[in-house]
């Protein structure tokens, strides 16, 4: 089963596996930068959580290292590959779980996963297996042959995740991946994700879930106004700052102001 989880390595041995210098971007018509120098790495390992007020920059810097968005200046390197002239050798090697359900729901699981598994160009010999592994560890065999549009929440997100784990992504983006779910359901995706970080995938993570990035997290980034106004560890980042949690940190940091 593991087999299935692990992601391929690159040819290349290296700690630093996303290193981020001199972001910048700022949209058409907007005077205020999304991305305002913003510069960071993640290493190999990690669960790195990008957390920050809505509109702070976070989807603006996911979507330029998945190549969605071209920045203005500044370079990105993922695995030593430039976003820049090399975006076809980065792109077998991520992953995308968006917070919105990327899903056929007239279609069941199974079929949704075939046609993801063909958008990877996994052999169908090799699909198959992946799919009926994944399906087993997040607990959704009994209902597999379902449309997904009768599914759960908690089901659907579970789905979606499977999505982007099955061409064993090195690296694996998580958008808001337990907003809007049970209990249950939270609980089976954070311990089935910490399992396959374990095996060797790096994530990327973003949420307003402050209390699950708090103990899901090895390092996360606060970003606001498009910059990095602290990174470390969690449980180092709320010491130095003399706060109770993740959340009264968030809040010094970032201030109580509406983000609307």
């Amino acid at each position: 089963m593991s087999d299935f989880l692990f992601a391929p390595q690159t040819q290349q041995t290296m700690t630093q596996i996303i290193e981020i210098k001199n972001l910048q971007k700022t949209y058409k018509g907007n005077v205020n930068p999304s991305v305002d120098g913003l510069s960071l790495s993640v290493e190999e390992g990690e669960i790195f959580g990008l957390l920050g007020p809505n509109g702070a920059g976070k989807t603006t810097t996911i979507r330029i290292l998945c190549g969605l968005v071209t920045p203005d200046s500044g370079d990105v390197t993922v695995c030593g590959y430039s976003i820049k002239n090399e975006m076809d050798k980065i792109k077998p090697l991520i992953g995308v779980v968006p917070q919105d359900f990327a899903l056929y729901p007239s279609l069941t699981a199974v079929e949704n996963l075939k046609i993801f598994g063909g958008i990877y160009n996994i052999p169908k010999k090799v699909l198959m297996p992946k799919i009926d592994s994944l399906l087993e560890i997040f607990g959704l065999t009994t209902s597999q042959d379902r449309t997904i549009e009768k599914y759960s929440g908690g089901m659907k997100r579970r789905v979606n995740l499977i999505a982007g784990l099955l061409h064993n992504p090195r690296i694996l983006f998580l958008d808001e991946p337990t907003v809007g779910i049970d209990v249950q359901s939270r609980h089976v995706i954070i311990e089935n994700l910490k399992r396959i970080n374990q095996e060797g995938t790096i994530m990327i993570y973003t949420s307003h879930h402050l209390d699950e990035a708090e103990h899901f997290c090895t390092s996360i980034a606060l970003v606001d106004d498009g910059r990095i106004i602290c990174k470390g560890t969690p449980k180092t980042l709320i010491e130095e700052a003399g706060a109770k949690n993740l959340e009264e940190l968030f809040l010094q940091k970032t201030g109580k102001k509406l983000r609307d």
